[in-house]
Protein backbone atom coordinates (compact mmCIF):
# COMPACT_ATOMS: atom_id res chain seq x y z
CA UNK A 1 0.00 0.00 0.00
CA UNK A 2 1.68 3.44 -0.82
CA UNK A 3 1.79 6.40 1.72
CA UNK A 4 1.03 9.96 1.13
CA UNK A 5 3.86 12.45 2.31
CA UNK A 6 2.40 15.73 4.42
CA UNK A 7 4.15 19.23 3.51
CA UNK A 8 3.79 21.38 6.11
CA UNK A 9 5.87 24.19 4.94
CA UNK A 10 7.57 25.97 7.50
CA UNK A 11 6.59 25.33 10.95
CA UNK A 12 6.52 29.38 11.98
CA UNK A 13 4.65 30.58 8.93
CA UNK A 14 1.31 30.26 9.96
CA UNK A 15 0.20 28.87 6.82
CA UNK A 16 -0.97 25.49 7.85
CA UNK A 17 -1.74 23.05 5.13
CA UNK A 18 -4.48 22.20 2.59
CA UNK A 19 -7.13 19.91 4.81
CA UNK A 20 -9.55 18.99 2.04
CA UNK A 21 -6.74 17.84 -0.76
CA UNK A 22 -4.88 16.20 2.23
CA UNK A 23 -7.48 14.14 2.62
CA UNK A 24 -8.49 12.87 -0.52
CA UNK A 25 -4.57 11.76 -1.36
CA UNK A 26 -4.68 9.97 1.46
CA UNK A 27 -8.24 8.43 0.35
CA UNK A 28 -7.29 7.85 -2.91
CA UNK A 29 -4.96 4.89 -1.88
CA UNK A 30 -7.89 3.61 0.16
CA UNK A 31 -9.99 3.65 -2.82
CA UNK A 32 -7.71 1.68 -4.99
CA UNK A 33 -8.77 -1.29 -3.66
CA UNK A 34 -12.11 -1.11 -5.77
CA UNK A 35 -10.24 -0.66 -8.88
CA UNK A 36 -10.53 -4.43 -9.89
CA UNK A 37 -13.66 -4.85 -7.93
CA UNK A 38 -15.32 -2.57 -10.57
CA UNK A 39 -13.03 -3.78 -13.55
CA UNK A 40 -14.63 -6.78 -12.82
CA UNK A 41 -18.19 -5.40 -12.86
CA UNK A 42 -18.07 -4.12 -15.96
CA UNK A 43 -16.91 -6.93 -17.67
CA UNK A 44 -19.49 -8.98 -16.07
CA UNK A 45 -22.15 -6.18 -17.32
CA UNK A 46 -20.53 -6.79 -20.79
CA UNK A 47 -21.19 -10.22 -20.75
CA UNK A 48 -24.55 -9.83 -19.74
CA UNK A 49 -25.10 -7.89 -22.79
CA UNK A 50 -23.87 -10.51 -25.10
CA UNK A 51 -26.34 -12.84 -23.31
CA UNK A 52 -29.29 -11.34 -23.41
CA UNK A 53 -28.58 -10.75 -27.03
CA UNK A 54 -27.90 -14.78 -27.72
CA UNK A 55 -30.78 -15.40 -25.42
CA UNK A 56 -33.32 -13.04 -27.36
CA UNK A 57 -31.92 -14.73 -30.86
CA UNK A 58 -31.81 -18.22 -29.10
CA UNK A 59 -35.68 -17.56 -28.84
CA UNK A 60 -36.59 -16.04 -31.95
CA UNK A 61 -34.89 -19.94 -33.59
CA UNK A 62 -37.11 -21.53 -31.16
CA UNK A 63 -40.26 -19.61 -32.75
CA UNK A 64 -39.16 -20.03 -36.04
CA UNK A 65 -38.56 -23.98 -35.59
CA UNK A 66 -42.16 -24.35 -33.94
CA UNK A 67 -43.74 -23.15 -37.00
CA UNK A 68 -42.72 -26.85 -38.77
CA UNK A 69 -43.15 -28.80 -35.44
CA UNK A 70 -46.66 -27.75 -34.31
CA UNK A 71 -48.92 -29.88 -35.80
CA UNK A 72 -51.27 -27.11 -36.55
CA UNK A 73 -48.18 -24.76 -37.74
CA UNK A 74 -47.25 -24.29 -41.61
CA UNK A 75 -47.49 -27.95 -42.58
CA UNK A 76 -50.95 -28.16 -41.86
CA UNK A 77 -51.65 -25.34 -43.48
CA UNK A 78 -53.25 -26.18 -47.44
CA UNK A 79 -53.83 -23.93 -50.70
CA UNK A 80 -56.71 -24.47 -52.78
CA UNK A 81 -57.31 -23.44 -56.56
CA UNK A 82 -60.65 -23.87 -58.72
CA UNK A 83 -60.72 -24.11 -62.91
CA UNK A 84 -63.37 -21.86 -63.26
CA UNK A 85 -63.87 -18.87 -60.38
CA UNK A 86 -66.81 -17.61 -62.65
CA UNK A 87 -68.61 -20.42 -61.91
CA UNK A 88 -67.11 -21.62 -57.74
CA UNK A 89 -64.53 -19.34 -55.90
CA UNK A 90 -62.32 -21.06 -53.17
CA UNK A 91 -62.83 -19.27 -49.97
CA UNK A 92 -60.45 -21.28 -47.52
CA UNK A 93 -58.94 -24.71 -47.10
CA UNK A 94 -58.34 -25.53 -43.26
CA UNK A 95 -55.88 -28.03 -41.82
CA UNK A 96 -58.17 -30.61 -42.02
CA UNK A 97 -58.57 -30.50 -45.62
CA UNK A 98 -56.91 -33.29 -47.67
CA UNK A 99 -54.07 -32.86 -50.74
CA UNK A 100 -56.13 -33.76 -53.78
CA UNK A 101 -58.76 -32.93 -56.98
CA UNK A 102 -62.36 -32.76 -56.75
CA UNK A 103 -65.35 -32.28 -59.49
CA UNK A 104 -67.94 -30.14 -58.79
CA UNK A 105 -71.28 -29.61 -60.60
CA UNK A 106 -73.65 -26.81 -60.00
CA UNK A 107 -77.12 -27.48 -60.98
CA UNK A 108 -79.04 -24.76 -59.79
CA UNK A 109 -78.03 -21.76 -56.95
CA UNK A 110 -79.65 -21.31 -53.56
CA UNK A 111 -82.32 -18.62 -53.37
CA UNK A 112 -84.14 -16.54 -50.53
CA UNK A 113 -87.45 -15.71 -50.08
CA UNK A 114 -88.73 -12.50 -50.20
CA UNK A 115 -91.99 -10.84 -51.32
CA UNK A 116 -93.43 -7.44 -51.55
CA UNK A 117 -96.61 -5.38 -51.19
CA UNK A 118 -98.01 -2.93 -53.41
CA UNK A 119 -97.16 0.71 -53.60
CA UNK A 120 -99.23 3.10 -51.79
CA UNK A 121 -98.28 6.66 -50.85
CA UNK A 122 -95.45 6.88 -48.13
CA UNK A 123 -98.05 9.11 -45.94
CA UNK A 124 -101.06 6.43 -45.99
CA UNK A 125 -102.27 5.05 -43.40
CA UNK A 126 -102.59 1.48 -42.84
CA UNK A 127 -104.32 -1.26 -40.70
CA UNK A 128 -104.78 -4.79 -39.77
CA UNK A 129 -102.62 -7.09 -39.77
CA UNK A 130 -99.51 -9.43 -41.41
CA UNK A 131 -99.06 -12.48 -39.45
CA UNK A 132 -95.66 -14.16 -41.41
CA UNK A 133 -94.23 -17.95 -41.22
CA UNK A 134 -90.82 -18.56 -41.76
CA UNK A 135 -90.40 -21.97 -42.95
CA UNK A 136 -91.95 -24.82 -40.69
CA UNK A 137 -91.39 -21.90 -38.10
CA UNK A 138 -94.07 -20.43 -35.23
CA UNK A 139 -96.02 -18.08 -37.29
CA UNK A 140 -95.87 -14.87 -35.64
CA UNK A 141 -98.72 -11.46 -36.47
CA UNK A 142 -97.67 -8.35 -36.43
CA UNK A 143 -100.60 -6.02 -35.69
CA UNK A 144 -100.98 -2.24 -36.85
CA UNK A 145 -101.14 -0.19 -34.15
CA UNK A 146 -101.32 4.15 -33.80
CA UNK A 147 -97.84 3.97 -33.93
CA UNK A 148 -97.27 1.06 -36.81
CA UNK A 149 -99.73 2.38 -39.22
CA UNK A 150 -97.59 3.82 -42.39
CA UNK A 151 -95.12 1.35 -44.46
CA UNK A 152 -92.09 2.96 -42.39
CA UNK A 153 -92.82 1.77 -39.16
CA UNK A 154 -94.67 -1.08 -39.86
CA UNK A 155 -91.47 -2.10 -41.38
CA UNK A 156 -89.96 -1.01 -37.88
CA UNK A 157 -92.31 -3.27 -36.15
CA UNK A 158 -91.58 -6.07 -38.05
CA UNK A 159 -87.48 -5.86 -37.78
CA UNK A 160 -87.95 -5.37 -33.87
CA UNK A 161 -90.35 -8.38 -33.42
CA UNK A 162 -87.52 -10.66 -35.01
CA UNK A 163 -89.59 -12.83 -36.76
CA UNK A 164 -86.83 -13.91 -38.72
CA UNK A 165 -87.50 -11.41 -41.69
CA UNK A 166 -85.77 -8.56 -43.14
CA UNK A 167 -88.24 -5.68 -43.43
CA UNK A 168 -87.08 -2.46 -45.66
CA UNK A 169 -89.28 0.20 -47.86
CA UNK A 170 -88.27 0.64 -51.63
CA UNK A 171 -89.43 4.14 -53.20
CA UNK A 172 -89.63 5.08 -56.84
CA UNK A 173 -92.31 7.13 -59.01
CA UNK A 174 -94.90 5.07 -58.24
CA UNK A 175 -95.07 5.20 -54.72
CA UNK A 176 -93.70 3.06 -51.45
CA UNK A 177 -92.99 -0.39 -51.27
CA UNK A 178 -92.69 -2.77 -48.44
CA UNK A 179 -89.73 -5.39 -48.85
CA UNK A 180 -89.78 -8.54 -46.89
CA UNK A 181 -86.80 -10.81 -47.25
CA UNK A 182 -86.45 -13.92 -45.04
CA UNK A 183 -83.02 -14.01 -42.76
CA UNK A 184 -82.72 -17.93 -43.95
CA UNK A 185 -81.44 -18.42 -46.81
CA UNK A 186 -82.95 -21.83 -49.13
CA UNK A 187 -86.18 -23.87 -48.42
CA UNK A 188 -85.74 -24.05 -45.31
CA UNK A 189 -86.81 -19.89 -45.39
CA UNK A 190 -89.53 -19.62 -47.42
CA UNK A 191 -92.38 -16.86 -46.45
CA UNK A 192 -95.59 -17.93 -45.59
CA UNK A 193 -97.93 -14.59 -45.14
CA UNK A 194 -101.60 -14.30 -44.02
CA UNK A 195 -102.00 -10.92 -45.14
CA UNK A 196 -105.02 -8.64 -43.60
CA UNK A 197 -103.33 -5.33 -44.56
CA UNK A 198 -105.38 -2.79 -45.90
CA UNK A 199 -104.22 0.70 -46.93
CA UNK A 200 -107.52 3.22 -45.03
CA UNK A 201 -106.54 5.96 -47.35
CA UNK A 202 -106.92 4.42 -50.38
CA UNK A 203 -109.79 1.83 -48.82
CA UNK A 204 -108.26 -1.06 -50.24
CA UNK A 205 -106.37 -4.34 -49.35
CA UNK A 206 -102.55 -3.91 -49.14
CA UNK A 207 -101.36 -6.77 -51.54
CA UNK A 208 -98.19 -8.55 -51.33
CA UNK A 209 -96.14 -10.55 -54.17
CA UNK A 210 -93.72 -13.28 -54.12
CA UNK A 211 -90.29 -11.76 -55.54
CA UNK A 212 -88.22 -14.51 -54.81
CA UNK A 213 -88.92 -18.38 -53.89
CA UNK A 214 -86.80 -19.65 -51.05
CA UNK A 215 -84.87 -22.93 -52.73
CA UNK A 216 -81.59 -24.99 -52.15
CA UNK A 217 -79.04 -25.05 -54.59
CA UNK A 218 -78.40 -28.41 -56.45
CA UNK A 219 -75.11 -29.70 -56.95
CA UNK A 220 -72.83 -32.68 -56.98
CA UNK A 221 -69.59 -33.22 -55.92
CA UNK A 222 -67.52 -35.81 -57.25
CA UNK A 223 -70.24 -37.76 -58.27
CA UNK A 224 -72.55 -37.30 -55.16
CA UNK A 225 -75.36 -35.31 -55.43
CA UNK A 226 -76.08 -32.79 -52.74
CA UNK A 227 -78.18 -29.81 -51.63
CA UNK A 228 -77.16 -26.94 -49.44
CA UNK A 229 -79.41 -24.02 -47.97
CA UNK A 230 -76.43 -21.24 -48.91
CA UNK A 231 -74.47 -20.77 -51.77
CA UNK A 232 -71.40 -20.67 -49.58
CA UNK A 233 -70.83 -24.75 -49.36
CA UNK A 234 -68.60 -26.07 -46.71
CA UNK A 235 -69.60 -29.31 -45.77
CA UNK A 236 -68.96 -30.80 -49.65
CA UNK A 237 -65.45 -31.56 -49.04
CA UNK A 238 -64.16 -31.68 -45.68
CA UNK A 239 -62.01 -28.54 -44.62
CA UNK A 240 -62.88 -26.36 -47.98
CA UNK A 241 -65.45 -23.75 -48.03
CA UNK A 242 -66.22 -22.44 -51.39
CA UNK A 243 -69.14 -20.29 -52.76
CA UNK A 244 -71.10 -21.33 -55.57
CA UNK A 245 -71.71 -18.24 -58.46
CA UNK A 246 -73.49 -19.52 -61.05
CA UNK A 247 -74.79 -23.30 -62.62
CA UNK A 248 -72.45 -25.11 -65.26
CA UNK A 249 -73.39 -28.34 -66.94
CA UNK A 250 -69.22 -28.06 -67.17
CA UNK A 251 -67.50 -29.64 -63.87
CA UNK A 252 -65.27 -27.16 -62.00
CA UNK A 253 -62.07 -29.10 -61.16
CA UNK A 254 -61.12 -27.73 -57.07
CA UNK A 255 -57.51 -28.65 -56.61
CA UNK A 256 -55.90 -28.77 -52.52
CA UNK A 257 -52.65 -28.61 -52.27
CA UNK A 258 -50.11 -28.20 -49.53
CA UNK A 259 -48.96 -24.72 -48.92
CA UNK A 260 -45.50 -25.30 -50.46
CA UNK A 261 -44.46 -21.79 -50.39
CA UNK A 262 -45.86 -20.96 -46.33
CA UNK A 263 -43.56 -24.48 -45.59
CA UNK A 264 -40.35 -22.76 -47.66
CA UNK A 265 -40.83 -19.80 -45.81
CA UNK A 266 -40.88 -21.16 -42.89
CA UNK A 267 -37.84 -23.00 -43.32
CA UNK A 268 -35.98 -20.32 -44.80
CA UNK A 269 -36.85 -18.15 -41.24
CA UNK A 270 -35.61 -21.22 -38.86
CA UNK A 271 -32.38 -20.75 -41.21
CA UNK A 272 -32.05 -17.34 -40.79
CA UNK A 273 -32.98 -17.42 -37.48
CA UNK A 274 -30.24 -19.93 -36.95
CA UNK A 275 -27.53 -18.30 -39.24
CA UNK A 276 -28.09 -15.17 -36.26
CA UNK A 277 -27.29 -16.89 -33.29
CA UNK A 278 -24.49 -18.46 -35.42
CA UNK A 279 -22.95 -15.23 -36.31
CA UNK A 280 -23.55 -13.98 -32.54
CA UNK A 281 -21.02 -16.87 -31.44
CA UNK A 282 -18.67 -16.18 -33.89
CA UNK A 283 -17.97 -12.72 -32.97
CA UNK A 284 -17.24 -13.93 -29.68
CA UNK A 285 -14.42 -15.30 -30.75
CA UNK A 286 -12.37 -12.62 -31.70
CA UNK A 287 -11.30 -9.36 -30.67
CA UNK A 288 -13.56 -5.68 -30.49
CA UNK A 289 -12.51 -2.71 -33.13
CA UNK A 290 -10.19 -1.48 -29.96
CA UNK A 291 -8.69 -4.27 -29.78
CA UNK A 292 -9.83 -6.12 -26.60
CA UNK A 293 -11.18 -9.45 -26.73
CA UNK A 294 -14.76 -9.86 -26.97
CA UNK A 295 -16.75 -10.80 -23.32
CA UNK A 296 -17.57 -14.28 -23.86
CA UNK A 297 -13.95 -14.74 -25.16
CA UNK A 298 -12.76 -18.33 -23.99
CA UNK A 299 -15.97 -18.78 -21.93
CA UNK A 300 -17.16 -22.00 -21.57
CA UNK A 301 -20.83 -21.29 -21.77
CA UNK A 302 -19.35 -20.30 -25.69
CA UNK A 303 -18.63 -23.16 -26.21
CA UNK A 304 -21.54 -25.02 -25.07
CA UNK A 305 -23.45 -23.24 -27.23
CA UNK A 306 -21.65 -23.86 -30.50
CA UNK A 307 -21.11 -27.66 -29.90
CA UNK A 308 -24.81 -28.34 -28.70
CA UNK A 309 -26.22 -26.04 -31.94
CA UNK A 310 -23.86 -28.37 -34.66
CA UNK A 311 -24.73 -31.56 -32.85
CA UNK A 312 -28.62 -30.62 -33.10
CA UNK A 313 -28.16 -30.25 -37.01
CA UNK A 314 -27.38 -34.11 -36.89
CA UNK A 315 -29.74 -35.29 -34.03
CA UNK A 316 -33.45 -36.91 -34.46
CA UNK A 317 -34.56 -40.17 -36.41
CA UNK A 318 -35.26 -40.46 -39.46
CA UNK A 319 -38.47 -40.57 -41.37
CA UNK A 320 -38.90 -42.40 -44.38
CA UNK A 321 -36.86 -41.11 -46.95
CA UNK A 322 -35.82 -37.97 -44.85
CA UNK A 323 -32.80 -38.67 -42.70
CA UNK A 324 -30.82 -35.61 -42.68
CA UNK A 325 -31.10 -31.99 -42.80
CA UNK A 326 -29.47 -31.98 -46.49
CA UNK A 327 -32.68 -33.65 -48.10
CA UNK A 328 -34.45 -30.22 -47.30
CA UNK A 329 -32.66 -28.18 -49.14
CA UNK A 330 -29.90 -27.11 -46.32
CA UNK A 331 -26.08 -26.58 -46.41
CA UNK A 332 -23.59 -26.66 -43.64
CA UNK A 333 -20.84 -24.24 -44.86
CA UNK A 334 -17.64 -24.05 -43.12
CA UNK A 335 -18.10 -21.10 -41.00
CA UNK A 336 -21.31 -23.36 -39.07
CA UNK A 337 -24.14 -21.32 -40.92
CA UNK A 338 -26.08 -22.81 -42.85
CA UNK A 339 -27.74 -22.07 -46.82
CA UNK A 340 -31.28 -22.63 -47.93
CA UNK A 341 -31.96 -23.91 -51.50
CA UNK A 342 -36.20 -23.50 -51.73
CA UNK A 343 -36.41 -24.87 -55.55
CA UNK A 344 -34.70 -28.42 -53.69
CA UNK A 345 -36.50 -27.97 -50.71
CA UNK A 346 -39.96 -27.58 -52.40
CA UNK A 347 -38.91 -30.79 -55.06
CA UNK A 348 -38.45 -32.45 -51.67
CA UNK A 349 -42.09 -31.73 -50.41
CA UNK A 350 -43.59 -32.54 -53.55
CA UNK A 351 -42.05 -36.18 -53.60
CA UNK A 352 -42.13 -36.99 -49.89
CA UNK A 353 -44.07 -34.45 -47.97
CA UNK A 354 -45.33 -37.48 -45.15
CA UNK A 355 -41.64 -38.37 -44.72
CA UNK A 356 -41.00 -34.58 -44.08
CA UNK A 357 -43.72 -33.44 -41.82
CA UNK A 358 -42.56 -36.68 -39.87
CA UNK A 359 -38.69 -36.36 -39.82
CA UNK A 360 -40.34 -32.41 -38.19
CA UNK A 361 -42.63 -33.56 -35.91
CA UNK A 362 -42.56 -36.84 -34.86
CA UNK A 363 -41.76 -37.63 -31.65
CA UNK A 364 -37.36 -38.33 -31.19
CA UNK A 365 -37.58 -36.59 -34.78
CA UNK A 366 -35.05 -34.11 -35.82
CA UNK A 367 -37.64 -31.33 -34.96
CA UNK A 368 -38.07 -32.53 -31.52
CA UNK A 369 -34.71 -32.87 -30.89
CA UNK A 370 -33.27 -29.71 -31.86
CA UNK A 371 -36.71 -28.30 -29.67
CA UNK A 372 -35.32 -30.47 -26.77
CA UNK A 373 -31.54 -28.68 -27.36
CA UNK A 374 -33.01 -25.13 -27.92
CA UNK A 375 -34.44 -25.52 -24.56
CA UNK A 376 -31.45 -26.46 -23.07
CA UNK A 377 -29.61 -23.64 -24.26
CA UNK A 378 -31.90 -20.58 -23.63
CA UNK A 379 -33.49 -18.65 -21.18
CA UNK A 380 -36.97 -20.37 -21.01
CA UNK A 381 -35.88 -23.03 -18.73
CA UNK A 382 -33.93 -22.91 -15.60
CA UNK A 383 -31.67 -25.33 -16.67
CA UNK A 384 -30.97 -23.61 -19.66
CA UNK A 385 -27.26 -22.57 -20.32
CA UNK A 386 -27.38 -18.62 -21.06
CA UNK A 387 -29.99 -18.61 -17.72
CA UNK A 388 -27.37 -20.11 -15.60
CA UNK A 389 -24.70 -18.01 -16.92
CA UNK A 390 -26.77 -15.14 -16.04
CA UNK A 391 -27.80 -16.31 -12.99
CA UNK A 392 -23.63 -16.87 -12.21
CA UNK A 393 -22.94 -13.32 -13.41
CA UNK A 394 -25.52 -12.11 -11.16
CA UNK A 395 -24.45 -13.40 -7.97
CA UNK A 396 -20.92 -12.48 -8.74
CA UNK A 397 -22.11 -8.52 -9.69
CA UNK A 398 -24.44 -8.83 -5.85
CA UNK A 399 -21.33 -9.90 -4.23
CA UNK A 400 -18.82 -7.32 -6.26
CA UNK A 401 -21.28 -3.95 -5.30
CA UNK A 402 -21.82 -5.16 -1.80
CA UNK A 403 -18.00 -5.13 -1.45
CA UNK A 404 -17.64 -1.60 -2.91
CA UNK A 405 -20.43 -0.64 -1.15
CA UNK A 406 -19.07 -1.58 2.27
CA UNK A 407 -15.61 -0.10 0.92
CA UNK A 408 -17.30 3.64 0.11
CA UNK A 409 -19.21 3.19 3.99
CA UNK A 410 -15.52 2.74 5.29
CA UNK A 411 -13.88 5.03 3.30
CA UNK A 412 -16.73 7.94 4.43
CA UNK A 413 -16.22 7.17 7.83
CA UNK A 414 -12.47 7.27 7.58
CA UNK A 415 -13.26 10.89 5.68
CA UNK A 416 -14.72 12.13 8.55
CA UNK A 417 -12.04 10.67 11.38
CA UNK A 418 -9.41 11.96 9.05
CA UNK A 419 -10.45 15.22 8.11
CA UNK A 420 -11.25 16.11 11.75
CA UNK A 421 -7.63 15.02 12.85
CA UNK A 422 -6.19 17.23 10.11
CA UNK A 423 -8.39 20.45 11.25
CA UNK A 424 -7.01 19.90 14.46
CA UNK A 425 -3.36 19.51 13.57
CA UNK A 426 -3.43 22.69 11.04
CA UNK A 427 -5.41 24.58 13.86
CA UNK A 428 -2.28 23.74 15.78
CA UNK A 429 0.44 24.74 12.89
CA UNK A 430 -1.47 28.10 12.57
CA UNK A 431 -0.87 29.05 16.32
CA UNK A 432 2.51 28.38 16.53
CA UNK A 433 3.24 32.11 15.44
CA UNK A 434 1.58 33.51 18.32
CA UNK A 435 2.85 31.16 20.83
CA UNK A 436 6.31 31.84 19.43
CA UNK A 437 5.32 35.68 20.03
CA UNK A 438 4.15 35.05 23.71
CA UNK A 439 7.25 33.22 24.23
CA UNK A 440 9.51 35.08 23.00
CA UNK A 441 7.87 38.39 24.97
CA UNK A 442 7.91 36.64 28.48
CA UNK A 443 11.91 36.37 28.02
CA UNK A 444 12.36 39.31 27.31
CA UNK A 445 10.18 40.65 30.44
CA UNK A 446 12.07 38.20 32.41
CA UNK A 447 16.11 38.84 31.15
CA UNK A 448 15.50 42.46 29.66
CA UNK A 449 17.39 40.80 26.02
CA UNK A 450 16.10 42.22 23.76
CA UNK A 451 14.00 45.22 25.23
CA UNK A 452 13.97 48.34 22.90
CA UNK A 453 15.81 51.58 24.21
Amino acid sequence: MGTVGLSFGSATSGAGFDVTSTVSSILAIAQGVETPWKTQLTALSAQDTVLTTLGTDLSTLTTKLQAVTDFDGVLAEKDGSSSNTDVLALSSATASASAGSHSVVINSLAQTSSSYSSAVAATDTLSGSLTIQVGSGTAQTITVGSTSNTLSSLSAAINAASVGVKASIITDSSGSRLSLVSSTSGSAGQLTFTNNLNDNTTSSALALQTGSTGSDASLTVDGVALTSSSNTVSNAISGVTFHLLNTSATPVDVEITNSNSAISGAISDFVTAYNTVVADLTKQEGKDSSGNAEPLYGDPTLSLLQTQLASALLGGTASGKISSVTQLGITVNKDATLTFNSSDFTSALDADFDDIAGFLQNAGSFGSNFATVLNGLGTSSTSGAIYLAQQQNSSQETLLNKNVSDEDARIATEKTTLTAELNEANEILQSIPSQLDEVNETYSAVTGYGEKS
